[in-house]
């Protein structure tokens, strides 16, 4: 599973979850991607499940990448403790996970091959994802900045 190897900082804020993700949000590596549409903290133990579901299905074929980590640590304190004397002891380990955000990419499979695995990834996940291949987002990030050219005109 994924974790920091060392943290500067044991414990964080639980921060907020609001607006689009404005970094990672296109396929860099591979030609399809498995794309966020909702805010959610993501476990290492769902990144490892998606992962594993994944590359079972594409059978050794093709290489997959993971995009996002999980670097935010995660603190509960024991059951049945009275409230007060400070923050407890870091129970695992999340990633940030915000809409847009890519957090799986894939390369060397038909796209019919990737759409599946992607599909039973997404069913590890406990929010809702979208496929994408590289040829669609070029094809968005094309029409945005033909806009914006026009609109300088």
């Amino acid at each position: 599973m994924l974790l920091p190897k060392r943290t500067k900082f044991r414990k964080q804020h639980r921060g907020r979850r609001d607006g689009k993700a404005t970094r990672g949000n296109t396929i860099a590596f591979g030609d399809f991607g498995l794309v966020a549409m909702e805010s959610e903290w993501i476990t290492s133990r769902q990144i490892e499940a998606a992962r594993i579901a994944m590359t079972r299905h594409i059978k050794r074929g093709g290489k997959v990448w993971i995009r996002i980590f999980p670097d935010k640590p995660i603190t509960k304190k024991p059951l049945e403790t009275r409230m007060g004397k400070g923050k407890g002891p870091v129970e695992g380990w999340v990633a940030v996970i915000k809409p847009g955000r890519v957090m799986f990419e894939m390369n060397g499979v038909t796209e019919d091959v990737a759409k599946e695995a992607m599909r039973l990834a997404a069913h590890k996940l406990p929010i809702k994802c979208k496929f994408a291949s590289k040829a669609d987002m070029d094809d968005v990030h094309l029409s945005h900045h033909e806009e914006e050219e026009v609109g300088a005109e």
